[in-house]
């Protein structure tokens, strides 16, 4: 709690992280060790895995801003080389989800032989619900940390435990959800999971829309407003890449073209104007990316701590580049129910070679793996080639209007309720 306090209200100096790094791998280790028995609220262990990956990360940002360190700074960097290594990171938060044997636990409640979920982590027969629980939090740790490393693969396969699609443990706890959830959108948007990082980021905001005013008090509120803030961005470069509007809620809807409407129709166009977009929205909305190697001591000192950030902007506005080179097929696609190779290649000005391989570059880029593996399309508008015709699939399904009766109804309802106790003279 201490060194939680410091590192929110003050600057720690080196030596006060080193001694926080000593203070979790204490605590780590009696909790993998010794038997406990005892039980802590599911918020006090997430926030031990909170805190943890949050002093890791600042660390590696400390580190790496060389240029002004002080001797002594640098002696103590090289003396204690291994506090807040990554790999130490990793293997405590691995060792928690192994010793746990919490993707154990959770299979077997698949099959009805184990109740987490319904007792929200608690053990009611006299056991201890610290290192499950916080095994539990560790898959969200992990999918953070690789987040932050930029290894998005590794950091979706480490959350398959979890079922994110259902209510779960890690839905009691306002800040492990939104963590889960906007690492996993994230995850997907630098995958092209578009369809995926949609459908989540949209559930979590309307859940933070109906929720946020219990949260009021709380001393996350300012953290819960801005991460909600952050993925309605990632959800206007996710739409502006993948038109499935037919996703989100209506109220989600609404508030997104509130705050980023204009933005999202100028980026459309893909010119200078929407790439400035792109790379605000982006900068605004991203993890804080880490460098996780140590400095080398024998060249001259330099700052380093934007070197992750700086890549992943690149690799993400490459990505954009690219879908601005198959704006054009789309636009065609949308027009025609079936066009010939040859006309559409006389349209573009491009031979029909060179055109084949455009559409075979498009496939790809609206086309994704999932994590079960199996390929799923992101695409409002599709096709197949048979023989020399193109022809054009329309995703879009027919709107249906019966969703909004019905909630209109309900609201009528709800007034017609409120109204009935009135008496009117």
């Amino acid at each position: 709690m201490w060194f939680r306090h410091l590192y929110a209200r003050l600057s720690p100096t080196l030596k006060q992280r080193i001694d926080s790094w000593d203070n979790y791998c204490s605590l780590f280790q009696v909790v993998l060790r010794e038997s406990l028995n005892m039980q802590l609220p599911n918020q006090w262990l997430w926030d031990m895995v909170d805190e943890f990956v949050y002093q890791f990360q600042s660390f590696c940002q400390y580190r790496a801003k060389m240029k002004n360190k002080t001797e002594q700074e640098i002696a103590l960097l090289r003396q204690f080389d291994q506090a807040w290594n990554v790999y130490g990171v990793l293997n405590f938060l691995q060792a928690l989800v192994e010793k746990s044997t919490i993707i154990q636990i959770l299979e077997r409640e698949k099959e009805g032989l184990e109740q987490f979920t319904a007792t929200d982590g608690y053990d009611y027969n006299g056991g201890s619900n610290v290192l499950k629980v916080l095994g539990y939090f560790s898959t969200v740790g992990l999918l953070r940390v690789h987040c932050l490393l930029g290894d998005y693969h590794t950091g979706l396969k480490c959350l398959l435990p979890i079922d994110i699609s259902q209510e779960g443990v890690y839905a009691t706890v306002i800040g492990s959800h939104i963590t889960a959830i906007y690492h996993y959108g994230f995850a997907n948007l630098m995958l092209r999971r578009y369809v995926d990082a949609i459908r989540e980021f949209n559930k979590i905001l309307l859940h933070i829309y109906k929720t946020k005013q219990y949260h009021h008090k709380s001393s996350q509120y300012e953290q819960i407003l801005k991460k909600n803030e952050q993925m309605y961005a990632l959800l206007a470069i996710c739409l502006s890449l993948c038109q499935q509007v037919k996703l989100l809620d209506e109220t989600v809807n609404a508030q997104l073209r509130e705050k980023y409407g204009e933005k999202m129709a100028r980026m459309q166009r893909y010119d200078d104007e929407a790439f400035a977009i792109y790379d605000e929205l982006f900068s605004y909305a991203c993890p804080k990316f880490i460098t996780p190697s140590a400095p080398s001591f024998e060249e001259p000192l330099v700052n380093y701590n934007q070197d992750a950030y700086r890549l992943q902007l690149k690799l993400f506005l490459y990505e954009v580049k690219q879908q601005q080179l198959l704006s054009g097929v789309r636009i065609f696609l949308k027009v025609y129910s079936t066009i010939s190779l040859g006309k559409l290649a006389n349209y573009m000005e491009v031979d029909e070679p060179t055109l084949r391989t455009i559409l075979m570059t498009y496939k790809h880029k609206t086309h994704a793996v999932d994590s079960e593996g199996k390929i799923i399309s992101n695409a409002d508008v599709d096709f197949y080639i048979d023989d020399d015709m193109i022809h054009v699939v329309d995703t879009k399904p027919v709107r249906r209007y019966g969703d909004y009766f019905l909630r209109q109804i309900v609201k009528l309802e709800g007034v017609m309720n409120e109204m009935d106790p009135i008496k009117l003279e």
